[in-house]
């Protein structure tokens, strides 16, 4: 009897040992991977290291790279476009500039090809390690199109990529298509003659629209083209083809799309939608996964924190890639029986989180400037914070005004700051703003009114030359510091301010947000908390400090 309890005990220990071990080895995926505007992803793993980078349009620095080890936490390396001498995007509206990059690698060189829209179209840049330096561009004037990738084949290198229809001569609006060309990896050249893949879509009767964001994975001696289809929007998808050859022809899954949520209830809970522009990547446990942008609208297509990047399975039915199988909706957490490794001193991208930068170590590598760095415009005084100098660009122009922005990454979110700056002119303002683009965003500043200090909430105008103000309050005439404050609640924006040390006080809320969505403003970018200072075009000296940018975001789909 002893010896069967033992045998029985032995037993039931075994397999809690195992059940703990297997909680141990898991991890769970939180979406979006990379919260806020970090659209259009694209992968590569090299060993055990992820390499992930996304578009920035005319924001600078451009496209960041982040690491991860385990597809969940993701570390800012580098930013791809870091200097002048690469390029910049002074002139260029903020919806323009870098399109859809793609990074791959070989034999110890990491590429990023991306599309530069309206200055000389597309390039690749390289760099031995990761963190960079990055090369000045290669351009590639023979692609003609946009979101070009590099892939690899044995000893060969190839770039395929979204361009115009056959001949230059569309059957319909949006009909586009996908070509490839051989690449001479040493020398950055294009070599042989051009090719067209796939023509249209998955089928051309039915009028496809934008087949764009193409990558060629090989698997089991079959080549896999896999794009986007249907425009970034709510109609967007993910479709697939496939190929005993690179270079075609190609044949379309019958069950395309892989990944679409156009045709869920658009009443749902929690809705992702747009989901699209998909890349695969091998996961530590030796399953396929698919990063993804999609989209979190707070109602119908309306949102404010741009188009992000998303995580989900991958299963493989008869040698075709699956994204998602089965579930429908794209779901806010994936399990993974794999261990999680987190990376030190990386800021959080997913989930509800909240952070302080101080800059006392200088501008952290997540922060933007509209189209340059101007690196005379700024400085850093360990007491006083950032110093901003008053330059006479405005952020309504296409210049480089003095701005450091931080993205908007929940749909519920604080951004604060507490601001030094004392005016002298009626031109000149500084303070706190969100920007979606060159006419749309809110700003609260302070400023001089008929010789008083005021703070004023300003709303842009359509003629993207002049605000009107839509609050005001006085200010003490002295140069105490003011902390400002903007909230996001889905669709509305609140607006407060503090004399004394956190006794905020509202001085307006239910601001439209839906007047700084995609869907309003149009284009492809996200809503950016900004630090802004401006003269309002007349050459001046002086400055404004903001002593720290604190972020809080929390989202009821976290909490549930």
């Amino acid at each position: 009897m002893k010896i069967k309890i033992i045998v029985i005990n032995t037993l039931i220990i075994g397999c809690l040992l195992k059940g703990i071990y297997a909680q141990a080895q898991s991890i769970k995926l939180v979406n979006p991977i990379l919260s806020g505007f970090y659209p259009d992803p694209s992968i590569v793993k090299v060993g055990a290291d992820y390499y992930l980078v996304n578009s920035t349009f005319a924001y600078f620095p451009g496209l960041p790279l982040f690491h991860s080890k385990d597809l969940k936490n993701w570390k800012q390396v580098a930013n791809i476009i870091d200097r002048d001498s690469q390029m910049n995007f002074i002139g260029d509206r903020m919806t323009r500039g870098l399109f859809a990059p793609g990074i791959s690698y070989n034999k110890g060189t990491f590429y990023v090809t991306c599309t530069n829209i309206d200055h000389r179209g597309n390039f690749v840049v390289t760099a031995a390690n990761p963190a960079g330096p990055w090369s000045n561009p290669v351009w590639l004037p023979e692609v003609k199109g946009i979101d070009p990738s590099i892939f690899f084949d044995a000893d060969k290198a190839y770039i395929v990529y979204n361009s115009d229809a056959p001949d230059n001569k569309p059957a319909y609006s949006g009909h586009r298509t996908i070509r490839i060309y051989e690449l001479d990896i040493q020398n950055l050249k294009i070599t042989g003659e051009e090719k067209i893949l796939v023509n249209g879509g998955v089928d051309i009767s039915k009028k496809p629209v934008w087949i764009e964001g193409p990558h060629i994975l090989k698997r089991n001696d079959w080549y896999y083209l896999y794009a986007a289809e249907g425009g970034t929007s709510v109609n967007h998808s993910e479709v697939v083809f496939r190929s005993k050859r690179v270079d075609g022809p190609y044949v379309p899954y019958e069950h395309n799309p892989i990944l679409t949520q156009r045709d869920l209830p658009e009443d749902r809970k929690y809705p992702v939608t747009s989901t699209g522009h998909a890349q695969f990547v091998e996961g530590p446990d030796n399953k396929t996964y698919a990063v993804f942008l999609g989209v979190r609208p707070y109602t119908g297509d309306y949102y404010n924190t741009g188009r992000e990047t998303f995580i989900a399975p991958v299963e493989w039915k008869n040698d075709w890639p699956v994204i998602n199988p089965g579930k429908g909706e794209i779901k806010y957490e994936y399990t993974a029986a794999y261990k999680e490794v987190k990376l030190g001193k990386a800021l959080p991208q997913s989930g509800n989180f909240s952070y302080t930068l101080t800059f006392d170590k200088g501008i952290d590598a997540s922060l933007l400037f509209l189209r340059s760095r101007d690196t005379a415009s700024y400085s850093f005084n360990k007491q006083a914070g950032l110093i901003l100098k008053l330059k006479p660009e405005t952020c309504m122009g296409t210049g480089t005004p003095s701005f450091v922005g931080k993205r908007q990454q929940h749909l519920i979110c604080t951004a604060e700051t507490e601001l030094t700056f004392s005016p002298q002119k009626d031109n000149e303002k500084a303070g706190l703003v969100i920007f979606q683009d060159e006419k749309h965003f809110y700003f609260l500043g302070k400023c001089i009114t008929n010789g008083k200090n005021v703070l004023q909430l300003y709303k842009s105008k359509d003629d993207k030359k002049t605000m009107e103000v839509i609050a005001e309050v006085p200010l003490t005439p002295n140069a105490k510091p003011v902390q400002l404050r903007i909230d996001a609640d889905g669709e509305n924006y609140s607006c407060y301010y503090a004399v004394e040390q956190g006794k905020w006080i509202l001085l307006k809320d239910k601001l439209d947000a839906k007047f700084l969505s995609t869907h309003e403003a149009g284009g492809f970018i996200g809503c950016i908390f900004g630090l802004y200072a401006t003269s309002s075009g007349e050459t001046g000296s002086n400055t404004a400090s903001f002593k720290y940018l604190r972020y809080s975001g929390n989202d009821q789909v976290y909490k549930q």
